[in-house]
């Protein structure tokens, strides 16, 4: 799919998604906490895939972070739609796309070096390649295991794909300060609001 193309089915998408939330809220439900989506383009998965998407100041691609910002303000509109819809439910909206955007805008403010590239991997620049971690490949008739490397502790991205557990940290820690949530109520009442 071209970038155009998934952005024209990001309403549909949304429209799904938010007929699920209603088909919960009618069996009962009435606390949701609703995660928008991360900045895609700074994964190391799509880095190595996608070589000639133009880049960001930080690396990350950028076609790729702006459909996630796009589906992000189109989930944010249904949000709103869903709070008159739903007014018994306590809805609130996780700025994740935020938060893990700064893993890579500002990585050594937070402990964090490499940003872009895979913690366990082996292949390109990004550590990505067509071997996963856990996986012996050939190199040059040399077996290699594919592991991880030290310091896990500083790296934002296991696989290309999924965050460090370092990373998930991080970012937990960040959304339970209530800066990246956007409630109608404080964060302690955000399940009381029943």
């Amino acid at each position: 799919m071209t970038i155009e193309e998934v952005n024209a089915s990001v309403p549909d998408i949304v429209n799904k998604f938010s007929t699920n939330v209603k088909n919960i809220y009618n069996l009962g439900a009435r606390s949701f906490w609703i995660l928008n989506t991360g900045p895609i383009g700074c994964l190391p998965y799509i880095l190595a895939n996608f070589q000639s998407a133009q880049r960001d100041s930080y690396g990350c691609a950028k076609p790729y972070n702006d459909v996630a910002q796009y589906f992000n303000h189109k989930l944010k509109e249904g949000i709103v739609q869903l709070r008159k819809d739903l007014p018994l439910a306590a809805i609130t909206h996780v700025d994740v796309y935020s938060v893990k955007y700064s893993l890579f805008s500002k990585p050594k403010e937070y402990g964090f070096e490499l940003p872009l590239v895979a913690y366990c991997g082996y292949g390109d620049i990004y550590n990505y390649g067509s071997s996963g971690c856990g996986e012996t490949i050939t190199i040059n008739g040399n077996q290699i295991f594919v592991g991880s490397c030290e310091r896990p502790s500083i790296r934002g991205n296991w696989d290309g794909i999924h965050y460090t557990e370092a990373a998930n940290k991080f970012i937990f820690d960040q959304i339970s300060t209530g800066f990246f949530l956007d409630l109608p109520t404080p964060l302690k009442m955000a399940c009381h609001n029943i």
